[in-house]
């Protein structure tokens, strides 16, 4: 087994500006990536200011498409290099804290192509700051970082590996959170925490973090259908969220994800509900002992509850046959994907994660 995390986490209210003095260290001069909510939450502003009293110049990318492209993140790595920035603070969901780390990788290596994202090579890359505004991705303690391809109609992870700095995750940027982010974002970290439970790379230490969040995540699951969060609620959101971000880290993600990416290429479903779908039929495969102790943790009696308590959360899922082919034959020749899983999985295994044939 093997176990690391070399971010430093920081969980606290405030921690943002509380610690400045150590993670503005990292440069003379960051680039912020982040899209507009971050101005309305105040998470960029407690950035910028932390940035300001501690004598340390920024610019500013607030721009971040919903699902960054290696387009966007060339256009940005450009942008750094004409500002001289030497390190990257992602500031948001998880799409401006993965196009952080991968133009934090492109300006560091500034003489190389796009073609770099995808190559497995040893590189370095400039050092990260994140600040996460959602409870879905867990950006915030990965290595990855997901791009859309548009040549090839689909998303995927990059090559590199790069474990931001510094996390600093404070509750009260999701209290003012559209609800339906809120939802789709909360059954994101989900999907993270099953993907990684049910997983031929899952390890005792990777287990030990989704029993522990599973149990955190069911607990609070109970604050979506209230009418809005508190800082507090907030706190225990972020915190399950984290929790799955390090799981991951651990054992990749699985099919749910995989699939997922159909649907948010071609339909715009966003990554969080489109994973969602996925997630009764993923663990309705697995071995009966582990649907049992899933079932327990986020506190539901059977998989068929647990699927109507996704439908009612996220609504029907709207696919057409075409694209559920495209999805399932895609699928089954994603080699990343299917060695993630620790049952076989054939082409009746796979319609039946889909929910069945169209």
């Amino acid at each position: 087994m093997f176990f690391q995390i070399p971010t430093k986490i920081y969980s606290e209210r405030d921690c943002v500006k509380k610690y400045a003095p150590e993670w503005t260290a990292l440069g003379k001069k960051a680039l912020i990536v982040t899209g507009r909510s971050s101005a309305v939450n105040g998470s960029l502003a407690d950035v910028e200011e932390a940035l300001r009293d501690n004598g340390v110049e920024y610019c500013v990318f607030d721009r971040t498409e919903a699902n960054p492209s290696i387009e966007m993140v060339r256009k940005v790595r450009d942008y750094g290099l004409e500002e001289n920035a030497d390190f990257v603070i992602g500031v948001g969901g998880g799409s401006p804290m993965d196009a952080a780390k991968a133009i934090a990788l492109m300006i560091a290596n500034k003489d190389e192509g796009a073609e770099l994202l995808y190559e497995k090579k040893k590189c370095g890359a400039l050092p990260i700051v994140e600040v996460p505004t959602t409870c879905g991705t867990g950006s915030e303690v990965t290595p990855n970082a997901v791009l859309t391809i548009h040549a090839k109609r689909t998303k995927s992870s990059i090559s590199h590996k790069m474990y931001p700095a510094y996390a600093l995750a404070d509750g009260k940027y999701l209290k003012d959170m559209n609800r339906e982010v809120l939802v789709n974002t909360y059954v994101d970290a989900l999907g993270h925490f099953l993907e990684s439970y049910i997983n031929s790379n899952a390890t005792d230490f990777s287990r030990m973090l989704c029993e522990f969040g599973l149990k955190v995540w069911g607990d609070a699951r109970k604050i979506l259908s209230g009418a809005g969060v508190t800082a507090e609620e907030g706190d225990t959101l972020l915190f399950a969220s984290t929790l799955a971000g390090m799981a991951i880290a651990h054992t990749g993600t699985a099919v749910p994800h995989g699939l997922s990416y159909y649907l948010t290429y071609e339909k715009g479903v966003p990554h969080g509900k489109a994973v969602g779908y996925f997630l009764p039929g993923y663990l309705a495969q697995a071995d009966g002992a582990v649907q049992k102790k899933v079932l327990e943790l986020i506190g539901f009696p059977d998989v068929q509850a647990f699927g109507e308590f996704i439908t009612d959360a996220l609504g029907p899922m709207e696919a057409d046959e075409e694209l559920m082919n495209r999805a399932v034959y895609g699928m089954l020749a994603n080699e990343a994907k299917l060695k993630n899983v620790p049952y076989k999985v054939t082409e009746d295994v796979m319609w039946g994660i889909c929910g069945g044939r169209q």
